[in-house]
């Protein structure tokens, strides 16, 4: 296990170890660390957050494998056959061809993208990982488990209620103070190691959607949607607060497309995964989790979530549940 310093830095203290790339938290758990901000899912932290489950209720975060379709971001869509012609009878077995782990609900690993100007979490750069698939991939994840408190964020009824609901055809941005706001209202108290999950609603827009409207956006090439804002203020936000995973129904987390893709500081994917070591999650399926939210106001559960064990993996369906 690796050793948790006493005092998180701030970012405004950042690099968290002198002599590394400014802010970057690269060394926070020593120099070979593979498991980034999930370190701070501590045995302490994981007894705390089952105590948090009062009702037995159970929302999965996976949606439909076969959505969105046609998948997005140029991906491709899996074929699915079933065998059922054993001799013996009673049997069936099956195969996936084309599968794309990030296809639909998905967890981006920390190989999935690197600090623009100095590599992937820790140093590690891409000519290391494609010679060797032993750093950072989801299967460090996968083997460890993921267990602790999830904290949720329902974006999309609090906006409509401050009469400004989010426009799911524009790259409308989910600021800092939307999410203080979010925070203050619904008596949200973060904590290190923290699995954030916030309902954009952007996966009940797209349930909405006839199969023409949904082939015309996964053809555009200027596909907007609606997410956290790419700036250094949300990201300096983040990182104070310290958690594990930011995850989102919609299909980048951060508002798309970001405003300077190629720049260091212009793409939210930089400075969460690359610098900070913190995990990703994409259009999970949060409506109904938002709903029970919205009904009991109580904003937080234990959260669990085992990936793929894929060796060098980038990604992975998040095979995760929010128990309350």
């Amino acid at each position: 296990m690796a050793d948790i310093p006493k005092k998180l830095p701030l970012y405004r203290e950042l690099p968290a170890v002198p002599g590394n790339p400014p802010k970057t938290a690269w060394g926070l758990f020593g120099p070979n660390d593979n498991i980034g901000m999930f370190n701070l899912q501590t045995p302490e932290v994981v007894v705390a957050a089952a105590r948090l489950v009062r009702k037995g209720a159970v929302f999965a975060m996976n949606w439909e494998q076969e959505k969105p379709n046609p998948p997005l971001f140029s991906r491709g869509r899996f074929r699915h056959t079933v065998f059922r012609e054993s001799p013996v009878g009673h049997h069936g077995d099956d195969v996936l061809d084309n599968f794309f782990t990030q296809a639909s609900s998905q967890w981006d690993a920390l190989t999935h993208v690197g600090d623009f100007e100095h590599g992937f979490w820790g140093g590690i750069t891409n000519e290391q990982m494609r010679q060797d698939k032993s750093r950072l991939g989801i299967d460090h994840w996968a083997r460890r488990g993921l267990v602790g408190r999830a904290v949720v964020f329902d974006a999309a009824r609090w906006r409509a209620a401050q009469g400004r609901p989010i426009d799911f055809t524009a790259t409308d941005k989910i600021t800092v103070a939307d999410m203080e706001g979010m925070c203050r209202d619904h008596k949200i108290s973060l904590q290190p190691g923290d699995v954030w999950i916030i309902n954009v609603g952007w996966v009940a827009w797209y349930e909405t959607l006839n199969p023409m409207e949904r082939r015309v956006l996964a053809s555009s090439p200027g596909m907007k949607t609606p997410g956290l804002d790419n700036g250094e203020d949300m990201a300096e936000w983040i990182f104070n607060h310290h958690p594990a995973a930011i995850c989102a129904d919609n299909p980048a987390l951060e508002a798309w497309p970001p405003p300077n893709f190629m720049e260091p500081d212009g793409f939210l994917h930089h400075w969460i995964l690359g610098r900070f070591g913190m995990a990703i999650g994409e259009m999970w399926q949060t409506t109904h989790l938002a709903a029970d939210c919205a009904a009991d106001g109580v904003y937080e559960g234990l959260f669990t979530s085992a990936p793929l064990n894929i060796h060098g993996g980038t990604g992975s369906p998040p095979n995760a549940l929010v128990i309350k």
